[in-house]
């Protein structure tokens, strides 16, 4: 085993925060990288040390590989941790991190390249017995191709990005007359967005819903999972609210969809912390859409029903530790997060600014990861989440009366925030009795929506 001691957090926001957080907890050193923009992070304050490694924009600072090598090599750090966007899935960004001698807390680039092509990760998942959704054998070279494909598969079809993520890159596809058309549009999306068009087709699910499994595997072989999560809320394919368990599931769904998990899991030997998602549909077939390489954002969820702390073990099984054996975890209750932005809860449109007022519930089984505190303000540079509100009751119903409880308390002045969406979620009839899907959101206009 390797100890580690000093780990670089090449991120920005309320996943440094939260990560400094466990990493003083284990009784290591950690540092924070920031942007010009960022220079009034509270989190730079709480890190042993703060770099700034460049500009505002992204590409000149959160995504400037030689500018945060540097910075770890400067402060003497020989691990870094990713969390999620930016480089926490660029291959280059793993192999530099080894040339370097510095440990990547994650999964090895070998792993990475099978999964980060969508395509290649649906085949890989075959091999290894995971249920996938119908669609085409690899990339579609050609528009013809995709016709003889799409009419092979059937009407109505998906047209998604190989390289694809967050929605971008994908558009549903009818009827044979409308192929051509949006299938060429998704490509130039793609080709926009990730420097690569290829795309590939699968069978369109109707009233889809998204379950994810949570997964940890070491170097010694070992997988376990730390249960599923439900993230079928969604607007613009970008999650809003997520549970765990998924209550949709019975209990025979839910063991076979943790058994094929781990098993794909040791298949891949993966180390680290990563996620398996899948579509459900109204019949309770489970079919992969993708893995995600890294921590995701909805990660608490699963450690206030486990009571493990991922990225400690993260970090643990970057040492060389080996994780504890299934039967080891248990699990309890139930626990919802719900993600606040600073965007107008009607349009879902940014709005930063100066935060004139903050404060943030607390009491029994409420958890608040954020970054921000009153006279932060909020850069329209990045992404706009500012923080997230997971809670824990013993079940769901006493898990969403705590949940209002904590958002009426919630209180957040001069930025508009997605609270009141919240609110208005937590009342909602068809969330109360988890009647709903991915596209539920999808005809969402205003508040009174709701």
């Amino acid at each position: 085993m390797a100890e580690i001691k000093k780990i670089l957090i090449a991120n920005r926001g309320e996943i440094v925060q939260r990560a400094i957080r466990t990493i003083r907890e284990m009784g290591k050193k950690s540092v924070a990288i920031y942007s010009t923009g960022d220079r009034n992070a509270a989190y730079l304050k709480h890190a042993d040390e703060a770099i700034c490694i460049g500009d505002v924009k992204s590409i000149d600072s959160y995504l400037n590989i030689p500018a945060i090598i540097t910075a770890a090599e400067i402060t003497g750090c020989d691990a870094i941790f990713p969390g999620y966007g930016f480089l926490s899935e660029n291959q280059d960004f793993v192999e530099i991190c080894r040339l370097h001698g510095i440990k990547f807390i994650g999964p090895s680039v070998e792993v990475m390249e099978k999964m980060a092509d969508k395509s290649k990760a649906k085949t890989e998942m075959v091999r290894a017995g995971v249920p996938v959704v119908p669609g085409s054998e690899g990339t579609i070279s050609s528009v013809e191709e995709g016709k003889r494909v799409a009419k092979e598969i059937g009407y109505p079809i998906m047209a998604k990005a190989a390289a694809g993520g967050g929605g971008r890159g994908m558009r549903l596809i009818k009827s044979e007359a409308d192929f051509e058309q949006l299938f060429m549009a998704a490509s130039s999306e793609a080709l926009a967005a990730f420097g690569d068009g290829s795309m590939y087709l699968e069978r369109f699910i109707n009233k889809p819903r998204h379950i994810e499994v949570q997964v940890l595997g070491d170097s010694h072989g070992n997988a376990i999972h730390i249960g599923e999560r439900d993230c079928s809320l969604q607007r613009r394919h970008q999650k809003v609210i997520e549970e765990s368990p998924a209550i949709l599931l019975n209990d025979e769904t839910r063991a076979k969809l943790h058994d094929v998990a781990v098993k794909a899991t040791k298949y891949l030997k993966y180390e680290g912390a990563g996620t398996f998602e899948f579509l459900a549909d109204d019949k309770q077939n489970i079919y992969f859409m993708e893995m995600n390489t890294r921590l995701q954002v909805e990660h608490p969820v699963s450690e206030m029903v486990s009571g493990l702390d991922i990225i400690e073990w993260m970090i643990k099984v970057a040492e060389g530790e080996k994780l504890p054996e299934q039967k080891d975890i248990q699990f309890n209750g139930h626990a919802i997060e719900v993600r606040i932005t600073a965007e107008d809860p009607n349009t879902f449109l940014p709005c930063p600014g100066r935060v004139d007022q903050w404060f943030v519930p607390g009491g029994r089984n409420v958890r608040v990861d954020s970054h921000v505190y009153t006279g932060y303000i909020v850069p329209p540079y990045y992404d706009s989440m500012i923080g997230k509100l997971i809670v824990w009751g013993r079940d769901r119903n006493k898990a969403i009366n705590i949940m209002k409880r904590a958002l009426n308390e919630f209180e957040v002045e001069g930025i508009k925030t997605t609270i009141p969406f919240h609110k208005k979620m937590m009342e909602n009839k068809d969330f109360i009795s988890n009647n709903y899907d991915t596209k539920y959101l999808e005809n969402y206009k205003n508040l009174d929506d709701l």
